[in-house]
């Protein structure tokens, strides 16, 4: 997906909602749990009720990777429904991978060749090596961590290590020529709102992924007075809040509701901000 189509969707759905499929076999409807791929047909639920929101998907590999097999063959069958139905929505394999050499290529392959996701976050604490062979396929994304929402952050990421720049200020630096805006996109945690000032001014153009919002307690309003750009720029990620606004056999109706929530507050924050309606910004 091209940076193009990205803002396309952006502008179409008045939204820059991506839905985090953090999908728990204990926290499942309990009337799903009697199929063969209980996981799927929750996600399949929650993603045609919130297609029309959303311009993204993020599965969470760890909740699929843990239950062995099976749980990896409903990781696939999400992310080739999506493909096949909705097409046009970016996916994101929340995977966190960080090796190097032969290893690195054989994760490129798996989630972009195999599964055939979009884009797929990774970690740059072992350099360029952990990054550049994914970025070998074109029209594929890495999202590089940069600066996260957890208390353990601050062991590395806020150290000032040169002249006084902190770490994520030289990763953001650094890493920004191993790309470019069209393939390269960021992490930036919705807790860490205020730093986003510091983000725009290293990277203004690239695609932000913000988790945080919901749940986590992340300001939406905050993040967009300090992160968009002039082309909005953000992608604000929402998992728990939505996916588990409702256990019961409504639980997919009360996702879409809760989606349309933030959606509708999207749609102010962009209006605001002079890009809902001019599709010429976009």
């Amino acid at each position: 997906m091209t940076r193009d189509q990205l803002f396309e969707q952006i502008r179409k759905k008045h939204s820059f909602l991506c839905v985090g499929l953090d999908t728990e076999a204990d926290r499942l409807p309990e009337h799903l749990n009697h199929g063969e791929y209980p996981l799927f047909e929750f996600n399949r639920q929650i993603i045609d009720a919130t297609h029309s929101l959303a311009i993204a998907y993020k599965p969470n590999v760890a909740f699929y990777e843990c239950a062995g097999t099976p749980g990896w063959k409903q990781l696939e069958l999400t992310v080739a429904y999506i493909r096949d139905r909705y097409p046009d929505i970016l996916v994101i394999a929340d995977a966190k991978r960080g090796d190097i050499g032969n290893t690195t290529r054989k994760y490129a392959e798996t989630f972009f060749r195999h599964m055939s996701c979009d884009a797929v976050t990774v970690a740059p604490y072992m350099g360029s090596d952990s990054v550049l062979p994914f970025l070998e396929y074109p029209g594929k994304w890495v999202i590089l961590l940069a600066l996260t929402s957890n208390q353990g952050a601050d062991d590395f990421q806020l150290l000032h290590i040169n002249r006084g720049q902190r770490l994520f200020e030289i990763i953001l630096e650094k890493s920004s020529s191993w790309g470019s805006p069209d393939n390269m996109m960021y992490v930036v945690g919705a807790t860490r709102a205020s730093m986003l000032v510091k983000v725009r001014e290293i990277i203004p153009d690239h695609f932000l992924l913000i988790p945080g919002i919901g749940a986590q307690g992340g300001d939406l309003r905050e993040v967009a007075d300090y992160g968009l750009n002039s082309r909005c720029g953000l992608i604000v990620n929402s998992s728990r809040a939505i996916i588990y606004a409702d256990s019961t056999k409504r639980f997919a109706e009360a996702a879409r509701a809760r989606a349309g929530e933030v959606q509708r507050e999207m749609e102010g924050i962009l209006r605001d901000k002079g890009l809902g309606t001019i599709s010429s910004v976009f």
